[in-house]
């Protein structure tokens, strides 16, 4: 299953109330969402320790604990009490997120908030709120993009839960998003969504290599590498599509005509994703829930905050000989240019220096 929307840095903060544009039932139903989820905490080690809880649950916290010692210990990612409590939210995703872009624009709707800068979505605890939302940005004309979130942080100014909705899959899943929340902690600028994410994915990846490798999981890297090959050619797919686009956007014609070749383009990044599916992969259909519903420009958009400057980093990484410490403080580096020369200094990268 695709899942590089599933996790997003800090839908929320109680800070947010700090923000006077954005109408104030937004920040009630984060503020509330977030109170609830805090209350809601029990710490891993009691559940452990608890008979009475049941076995599966009892060894995912011994799972999730081992991960999470891992990730400080082996990672160098923040030692603190992130991920050392678990709530059960009794839903498949914790918060909504929505996503917008202009008809014929592959530029993503941008929301700022205090601490964080602004990002290209809006996260909501409450469906409903993030429903309406949708709805409202929809009537000005924009494509909207909604789904569900599985995991978010809040970069370590509270000590973030793990979530039912991590537990859904295997240890390796459950190893993938702590490493990826830890990194945000470990890690992030304002107003750079892309290059944020793209450190985080990168990040996780090298971190489930190094987790799948040290526990001498053979086989389990074996699936993870096959997974992270089938994603590489989905994010091509996707980027492929995306230069469809933005040719047509840029090219001559009036609306009608670039909204028909733009529902062309759609079409045939369909049949290029049954093609890959159905020949190269085997059947495999882990992606098929993202094609089977709309596609638009906002769900385009958000692909490339997930995924373009994932190369980048793992070449720093690579540049860094797998040295997180060196790594980090590389990253750390390009974080304190502005934005236009971080991603030129991350693309022309080649030393650690």
């Amino acid at each position: 299953m695709y899942r590089a929307f599933k996790r997003l840095p800090a839908a929320l903060l109680l800070l947010l109330a700090l923000q006077g544009c954005t109408g104030i039932s937004y920040y009630a139903q984060s503020l509330d969402g977030h109170v609830k989820l805090l209350a809601a905490r029990q710490n891993v080690e009691t559940l452990i320790a608890d008979p009475s809880q049941p076995r599966d649950l009892r060894a995912a916290m011994v799972a999730a604990r081992d991960i999470r010692r891992y990730a400080s210990d082996e990672l160098a990612l923040p030692d603190n009490d992130s991920y050392r409590a678990y709530v059960d939210t009794h839903r498949d995703y914790v918060t909504v997120a929505v996503f917008a872009a202009p008809e014929f624009s592959l530029a993503a709707q941008s929301w700022c908030f205090p601490v964080f800068g602004c990002v290209p979505y809006r996260g909501y605890f409450s469906e409903k709120a993030a429903v309406k939302f949708a709805a409202e940005t929809r009537e000005q004309g924009l494509d909207v993009y909604v789904t569900g979130i599985t995991a978010y942080s809040t970069l370590g100014w509270f000590s973030d839960p793990l979530l039912n909705t991590m537990f859904t899959e295997d240890e390796t899943y459950l190893a993938g998003p702590v490493f990826h929340e830890l990194a945000h902690q470990r890690f992030y600028v304002r107003n750079d969504t892309a290059f944020n994410e793209a450190f985080a994915v990168a990040v996780e990846t090298a971190g489930v290599r190094k987790w799948l490798t040290d526990r001498n999981d053979a086989a389990g890297l074996k699936r993870y590498e096959a997974g992270r090959r089938r994603q590489a050619e989905f994010v091509a797919l996707l980027g492929e599509a995306r230069k469809e686009l933005a040719a047509v956007y840029d090219g001559p014609g009036g609306d009608a005509q670039k909204r028909a070749a733009k529902a062309d383009v759609f079409e045939r990044l369909r049949a290029r994703y049954r093609h890959m599916r159905d020949g190269r992969w085997g059947g495999y259909s882990g992606y098929d829930a993202w094609f089977d519903g709309p596609i638009n420009n906002a769900k385009l958009a958000a692909s490339g905050f997930y995924n373009d400057l994932v190369p980048d980093f793992e070449r720093l990484f690579a540049a860094c000989s797998g040295s997180y410490p060196e790594f980090y403080a590389a990253v750390e580096r390009l974080g304190a240019l502005d934005r236009e020369r971080r991603h030129a200094a991350l693309k022309a990268v080649n030393s650690c220096d």
